[in-house]
């Protein structure tokens, strides 16, 4: 098991530096810093905007915006996917919502929301917006996926209501819940950019870009892009972390 498990790693090594690899081939081609930086000299941005001030600062805005709309996003999506995924006709009066919210084009909804609310709640917004109808139909999905074989037979036996909730029903939704948030997460962070990119708040990843890119700082712009990437891989890994102790735990 651990020589499979050092395997993949190796290969997930290889694959990153052959990425590597064909950027800095592209940076050749293009013969230019300014069109494509080469690795080494995006590498040396990175660690220089890791020095600056603003980063921080602009880094704590957009994952408090991030965290605040996934925590309203998973409370809503318990909300109306626990009465969705139990009930089969609130299920279908709120489906219709849950596919407009996930089928919308999410620059129509962040130009809306720039006229709407102004351009220091347009991320959050968008978040609640992305994430909530992902999360909101896996845990519904989870309810209807439970074994209702097992719940009766518990049931039968006379094994208490708690017992039953605790070893069968949860077990059964967790790997939606987590697929959910793990999708959420990275659809919606995605999206907080990109209403950062276009709202342009005072602080964030996404203000921080639009200004590399008006000044056609192309490393700049590229480094913010590593950061954005490195933020999301860390969320998913803890979302991912907390998965496999559970069903480890289970």
């Amino acid at each position: 098991m651990k020589n499979f498990i050092t395997k993949n790693r190796l290969i997930s090594i290889a694959g990153i530096l052959l990425l590597f690899l064909i950027w800095k081939i592209i940076s050749l081609f293009a013969g230019s810093e300014q069109i494509v930086p080469s690795p080494e000299n995006t590498l040396m941005t990175v660690i220089r905007v890791f020095g600056e001030k603003g980063f921080w600062i602009s880094l704590i805005y957009t994952i408090s915006r991030g965290l605040t709309g996934f925590v309203i996003s998973i409370l809503l999506a318990f909300i109306i996917g626990i009465p969705s995924g139990s009930n089969r006709s609130i299920y279908l009066l709120f489906n219709p919502f849950l596919v407009a919210f996930r089928s919308t084009p999410v620059i129509s909804l962040i130009l809306l929301a720039i006229i709407w609310l102004g351009n220091e709640l347009v991320p959050v917004f968008i978040a609640i917006l992305t994430m909530f109808p992902i999360m909101a139909t896996n845990i519904a999905d989870g309810i209807r996926n439970v074994d209702t074989h097992l719940i009766e037979m518990g049931k039968i036996y006379g094994i208490k209501h708690k017992r039953i909730l605790r070893e069968i029903s949860i077990p059964s939704i967790i790997p939606f819940i987590t697929s959910g948030v793990s999708s959420a997460m990275g659809f919606g962070w995605r999206a907080i950019i990109i209403g950062e990119v276009l709202a342009q708040p005072r602080f964030g990843i996404g203000t921080q870009m639009q200004n590399a890119q008006i000044y056609l700082q192309v490393s700049e712009l590229i480094a913010w892009t590593l950061i954005a990437i490195l933020i999301s891989y860390i969320f998913e890994w803890i979302v991912r972390t907390i998965e496999k102790r559970f069903i480890k735990w289970k």
